[in-house]
Order: structure tokens, then sequence, then C-alpha cells
């Protein structure tokens, strides 16, 4: 991966890692499924009628609206709702390596290198770490939901994958409007109508703020990257970076929200970063080596 893209995978992560804590201020005013219905309303529906059609086959347009927007942000939402925390939020959801890995393996057929499972398996000594550490911070069957969510986003990467979107902002519009209706309709059925009605009527700007960073900063550029640079490389090459979404996640919890950060955590954070520098700095040494041999094959020639 050139620098300019391993920069754009990190703003990427930066955006994520906030927006936890960006969520959990959020749903002290919202109940999580319409919360999560008005930040893909507000991130979409203005937006499509300046971008136009996708451009994508719809099955992809829709499959990754279901299992990114409905089926991710819904889990996610109402386990925090339940009481899990931000930080332990940031680091059980990026279970998705995992689940990424896997499908990418099964469904694209790719195969990883040595390097990047070794960085993987590194990183998530680190994330077993902090999951030991904050073990009895949330109700299991919360984090379950997180595990859950983790895996649809899994679902979500491979189906970007395989719809290789040429504009990726166009493409994220489109999955975000997606969600909108479903999200809405199980708001409604599971929240009720005057929870979300008086959401609306109580809302100040504290919860203008929340959805404004999470339509914009955290949909549209966040996941508007991460697609173009899953079209760029492998799922299993992108993939490893939200690794570094918890040690951000944490942070901002901590700065943000008072939360407990200890030496448990800061030495799993360097497991975490130990762990992307393998999937990183190699490949980028491997792709040198490459530029190299084909500079003296051509010469040779």
């Amino acid at each position: 991966m050139n620098p300019r893209h391993v920069l754009l995978a990190l703003a990427a992560v930066v955006v994520w890692g906030v927006n936890f804590v960006v969520i959990e201020v959020g749903l002290e005013g919202f109940p999580p499924l319409f919360f999560s219905a008005l930040r893909f309303f507000f991130a979409a529906v203005p937006a499509i009628f300046l971008l136009g059609p996708p451009r994508v086959a719809w099955r992809y347009v829709i499959a990754v609206g279901l299992a990114l927007g409905v089926a991710k942000f819904g889990l996610l939402f109402i386990a925090m709702d339940h009481g899990v925390p931000a930080g332990l939020a940031s680091l059980v959801l990026q279970c998705q390596v995992v689940f990424t890995l896997l499908f990418a393996i099964v469904v694209l057929r790719e195969r990883p290198r040595p390097a990047q499972l070794a960085g993987i398996a590194i990183a998530c000594c680190g994330l077993a770490l902090i999951l030991v550490d904050h073990q009895l911070a949330a109700p299991v069957g919360a984090l379950g939901l997180v595990i859950l969510a983790g895996a649809s986003w899994g679902v979500a990467n491979v189906a970007t994958r395989l719809g290789k979107p040429q504009d990726t902002l166009r493409f994220m519009v489109w999955v975000s409007a997606v969600a909108v209706l479903p999200l809405l309709a199980l708001s409604l059925l599971t929240e009720g109508p005057g929870n979300d009605l008086e959401a609306l009527r109580t809302i100040d700007l504290t919860g203008v703020g929340a959805l404004a960073y999470l339509s914009f900063a955290s949909t549209l550029f966040g996941f508007g990257i991460w697609g173009y640079l899953l079209r760029q490389y492998d799922a299993t090459t992108v993939a490893p970076f939200s690794l570094l979404v918890p040690v951000v996640g944490m942070a901002a919890a901590w700065l943000l929200r008072g939360e407990r950060v200890g030496l448990q955590q800061a030495i799993a954070a360097l497991l975490i970063i130990g762990g992307m520098a393998c999937t990183v700095v190699r490949r980028r040494t491997r792709d040198k080596a490459d530029a190299v041999e084909r500079v003296l094959a051509e010469s040779a020639a």
C-alpha cells in the first residue's frame, strides 16, 4: 500500500475511533435504531438527488446497505444503548477483521500472506488483553450483539470488494439510503413512534452535532475512503487497519468520557500497532523488491 493510501486509511481510523464517543453521546437523546435511521437519512437523502444513480449493480448496493447500515450499526447502537461503553465497543467490533478474512478466503478465494496472518495474530493478542481487562464492563448479551455487528461488517467488506464501485462516495450515499427505511420501520415497531417523536421534539445542539458527525464524517468520509481502498487492494490488506480503531476509540473515551485506560491497555495498544506494522511495512518492502525486479528484467531485455 502506497504512503498516500496508508494516510487515507489512518484518517478513516481516527474518524471511526472518535465515532464511538459521538454515538455514546447521541444515544443519550435518541432511541438507538431511530438514531441510526436519522444518521443515514441525513447522509444519503439530500445527496442522492445531486449524485444520481450508484453505477453499481443494485444487488451490491442493497447487500451492503442491509449488512452495514441495518445490521452492523443497528446492532452496535442497541448494544451501546444497553451498556457497552465506547472504548469497549470500539475494541470488540474489530472482530470484523477475522470475519472479513474468513469471508474473503471462502467467497473471494483470496490467499492472505504469512506476514498478514502474523500481524493479525499479534494484534489480536492485544485485543484479547483489552477484552480480558474489560470483561465485566458490559452485559454478555450486549457484547454478543457487538460481535454480530462485526460479522455484519465483514459481510459488507466482501460485498463492497465484489461490487468494486468506481465512485465510492456515490456508492456510500446509496448504501446509506437503503438503510433508512428498514431502520425506521424497526424503530417504529420496537421503540415506538412516541419515543421517536419525543427525541425530535427535545433535540438540542449536542444531538444535532452528533448527527452531523455520524452522517458526514463517519459515514460519507470514513466509508467513502474505506470503499475506495477496498477497490484498490485485497480485503485482507485493508481490513487490518481497523485494528487501530480501538486504540483511537479508547483514547477518545478516556479524554472525553473519563473511561479508564490502564497499563494493560497501553501494552495491548503497542501489540496492535506492532501487528499493523507487520501487515503494512512488509508489504511495502515486497512492493519495492518487485519494482526492482521489474526494472532489472526490463534492463536485461
